[in-house]
């Protein structure tokens, strides 16, 4: 899964694929990079960023949602929002994916509006908002509060949905702090139990600072790919990255490395 930020704030990459040319040459290469999915947003989620009303979100993703199956229609399109009206909007030009970060809980009327369309969602879990998310999170246990979330909701609000086409992201970074992370990525396999398909995100942040100190670097890669094939050996299936060729190049050297006999 490929990351288009049509921010001006987002922690990695905000104000760089604004632009429509810019934005299209952007998924053109993640395309030919090896992205099955191309995750779209207009609201930046990173720590302390505030809400973005919909009509300015929607704005942000109109010119390229109304392209995007025009110029890629073998392309999974991916919206990564939080509310409702752009859902909808986004669903009515043929997006397959719906991302919400907040669970569906951020908008009251997200699942009710959506409950009926032949479309994928995504189960993402954080606890708070973006503003607040990361003041000293808690949990009594990391890992079981976070499968007792996705276990309720599958067997409550998701109920709902028509369509069970659902995926399982247990939000690295979104409330959590280090530790948190760590336990999440070590046990991860855990959520298959759960019967979905695992996406994680976990592409250049924070938490590969925290751990690699002074060799830190701008765009994180390699501590991107150590947790990325981590939990590719762990059975997580979709990956939501930034470098998505150099993600594609270590996936494929490890799975012929694990395959010779």
């Amino acid at each position: 899964m490929g990351i288009l930020n049509l921010t001006p704030d987002s922690f990695s990459d905000g104000g760089l694929y604004n632009k429509s040319k810019q934005a299209f040459r952007h998924i053109k290469d993640m395309i030919s990079s090896g992205a099955d999915i191309i995750d779209i947003g207009g609201e930046s989620t990173r720590p302390g960023s505030k809400d973005v009303p919909h009509q300015i979100e929607w704005k942000r993703l109109e010119k390229i949602i109304n392209k995007f199956k025009k110029k890629f229609p073998k392309v999974f399109l991916s919206i990564d929002t939080r509310k409702s009206d752009v859902m909808l909007k986004a669903i009515k030009h043929k997006s397959d994916l719906i991302n919400d970060v907040s669970g569906f809980n951020y908008d009251s009327e997200s699942i009710e509006k959506i409950k009926n369309y032949d479309v994928c969602k995504v189960l993402h879990h954080m606890q708070g908002t973006p503003e607040n998310m990361q003041i000293n999170p808690t949990y009594q246990n990391v890992l079981l509060d976070i499968y007792d979330f996705f276990e309720e909701k599958i067997n409550t609000d998701f109920k709902k949905f028509k369509y069970k086409k659902f995926i399982i992201d247990p939000g690295i970074g979104f409330g959590k702090n280090l530790k948190h992370n760590l336990i999440l990525m070590h046990n991860i396999s855990l959520f298959h139990s759960l019967g979905f398909p695992l996406l994680i995100g976990t592409s250049r942040k924070k938490f590969i600072n925290q751990i690699s100190g002074r060799f830190d670097s701008k765009e994180r890669i390699g501590g991107t790919l150590a947790s990325v094939l981590y939990t590719l050996q762990q059975g997580v299936q979709i990956f939501r990255v930034h470098n998505v060729n150099e993600v594609k190049q270590a996936i494929l050297i490890y799975k012929k490395i694990i395959s010779i006999k």
